[in-house]
C-alpha cells in the first residue's frame, strides 16, 4: 500500500509538471497561472473536492514527533493551518521554511499542525524526526502512521493545507501545492 500511494502521488506531481493545462497552466499561453488566479493551487482534475468549505473539521487524535498524543479538538478557539506533507516531496520541503518564519512571527494567532504522511516514509519516524531537526522546525508535527488523517481529509497531492477557524469549521478552500509566507499572511487574516 506504501509504494502504491507514494506512487500516486509522484504520479500527479509528474503529471502537473509536464502536461499541458494539468498543472494550472494556460493552454492558449503556456503561461502558468499565479497564486491569486490559481486559489487552491494544482489539483487533478478528476480529483474528488475534498472537504467542503462550511464543514467541520474531522476531528483525529495522533502522535507528534516528539512522542505527545494530540487531537485537532485541543485547538479550538485557534486559528489552524493543517498541513499535510512527506520528506520526500519537494513542493514540501519548499515550503516548510516559509512555515518555520510564519510560526515564529504568528504562532500567537494561528497554530500549524504539519500532518506527516508517516505511512509512505521509507525511514519511518526516524526519517521525519532527522528532518525535523536538521530544518530546525518548531511547529507541532503529527505522524499519520496509518494514514487516516489522509483519507479522511481526502488528501490526493502534497502539499495540502486546509484552513480551520477558531469555531472548528473550513473557512477557505484547500490550498493543493507549496506556500509562501505572504499567502499565509493572507490566509491568516482571512480566518476568524
Amino acid at each position: 500500500m506504501k509504494q502504491w500511494l507514494a506512487l500516486a502521488f509522484l504520479l500527479v506531481l509528474f503529471a502537473m509538471v509536464f502536461l499541458p493545462g494539468f498543472g494550472g497552466e494556460d493552454e492558449e499561453t503556456g503561461e502558468r497561472d499565479t497564486e491569486e488566479k490559481q486559489g487552491a493551487g494544482m489539483v487533478a482534475p478528476n480529483a474528488p473536492d475534498g472537504l467542503e468549505v462550511g464543514e467541520a473539521a474531522p476531528d483525529f487524535t495522533v502522535e507528534t514527533v516528539t512522542g505527545e498524543t494530540v487531537r485537532l479538538s485541543d485547538y479550538r478557539g485557534k486559528k489552524v493551518f493543517l498541513n499535510y506533507w512527506t520528506t520526500w516531496c519537494p513542493p514540501c520541503r519548499e515550503e516548510m521554511p516559509e512555515m518555520q518564519k510564519f510560526y515564529e512571527a504568528f504562532s500567537d494567532e494561528v497554530e500549524i499542525l504539519a500532518v506527516n504522511g508517516t505511512g509512505t516514509e521509507d525511514g519511518g519516524i526516524s526519517m521525519v524526526r532527522d528532518f525535523i531537526s536538521s530544518g530546525e522546525y518548531t511547529f507541532p508535527v503529527l505522524l499519520d502512521e496509518q494514514l487516516e488523517i489522509n483519507e479522511t481529509y481526502q488528501i490526493l497531492a502534497i502539499p495540502t493545507t486546509y484552513f480551520i477557524g477558531t469555531d472548528g469549521i473550513i473557512q477557505k478552500e484547500r490550498r493543493t501545492g507549496p506556500m509562501t509566507y505572504e499567502f499565509m499572511v493572507k490566509m491568516k487574516d482571512a480566518l476568524n
